[in-house]
C-alpha cells in the first residue's frame, strides 16, 4: 500500500487528537479539531458507532503513532522489533527511536512547517548530517550529530524564509539550533517526554506482541 495522499485532516478526526500533520495550521482556529461540529471521527455514521473493543483501542494507539511519524505498516515493525531488543523499557525506546528519525529532527529543528514536508526536503537531498549528504528519513540521529541545510542557496533561502516564519518556535532541550548558520546539533538523546503527543505506549507494545 502507498503513502496515503489524501486530506490528513481525517487522520487527526479519526485519531481524536491534533497530529500536527500541517504544522502550526494545526495550531490555529482554522484546525478542524478546533471546530465542535467537526470534532468527531469522519463518516456519515460516525455518531452510530458501537463501543471500542480492546483491540480497537490498542489498533488506534499504533495507528496513532505511525500517522504522526509517516511510516508504513513494515518500518514500524522493524522500529518495534529494534526497540524490542533494547535492555530498556519496550514501548519507551520506541518512541524514542521514532524521536530520533531524521524527518522528525528536521522538523523538531523548525526546517520544514510540517512532518510530511520535513520528509520531502531530506528525500530530495536538501539535508547534510555532519557535512554529507543523506536523504534517507529512517535515519537515527546519535548525540553530536550536526544537521545543516545543503550549502546551495535555493535550499538555504527555503529553510530561511521558515525559519523566519515560525521565529517563537522553541526548540526542545535535546536540540541546538544556529538560525545563523541554519544548522541544528543534537546534544542529547530524546526522552520521553519529547513527545508532543498523548500516546499510550504500553497499548501498542500489547498489540505488537501478540
Amino acid at each position: 500500500m502507498g503513502r496515503y495522499c489524501g486530506a490528513v485532516c481525517r487522520l487527526c478526526r479519526r485519531e481524536g487528537v491534533k497530529l500536527m500533520l500541517k504544522g502550526f495550521r494545526c495550531e490555529t482556529a482554522k484546525c478542524p479539531m478546533e471546530r465542535q461540529w467537526r470534532n468527531h471521527p469522519p463518516g456519515a455514521h460516525s455518531w452510530r458507532r458501537a463501543k471500542a473493543s480492546n483491540y480497537s483501542i490498542r489498533l488506534r494507539e499504533k495507528q496513532k503513532v505511525k500517522r504522526y511519524y509517516g511510516l508504513y505498516e513494515r518500518q514500524f515493525m522493524l522500529t518495534f522489533l529494534q526497540a524490542e531488543r533494547s535492555r530498556g523499557n519496550t514501548g519507551q525506546e520506541l518512541l524514542v527511536l521514532l524521536e530520533r528519525r531524521l524527518a522528525n529532527v528536521v522538523w523538531k529543528l523548525g526546517f520544514a512547517p510540517s512532518p510530511r514536508a520535513s520528509r520531502m526536503l531530506v528525500s530530495h537531498g536538501h539535508v547534510h548530517v555532519n557535512g554529507r549528504k543523506l536523504d534517507r528519513a529512517s535515519y537515527k540521529v546519535k548525540v553530536g550529530d550536526r544537521i545543516a541545510v545543503k550549502p546551495r542557496e535555493s535550499s538555504k533561502k527555503m529553510v530561511r524564509e521558515q525559519l523566519t516564519d515560525q521565529d517563537a518556535r522553541a526548540v526542545q532541550p535535546w536540540l541546538q539550533l544556529d538560525p545563523e548558520r541554519l544548522e541544528g546539533r543534537v546534544v542529547a538523546l530524546p526522552s520521553r517526554d519529547s513527545v508532543q503527543i498523548p500516546v499510550e505506549e504500553q497499548l501498542i507494545v500489547e498489540l505488537c506482541s501478540r
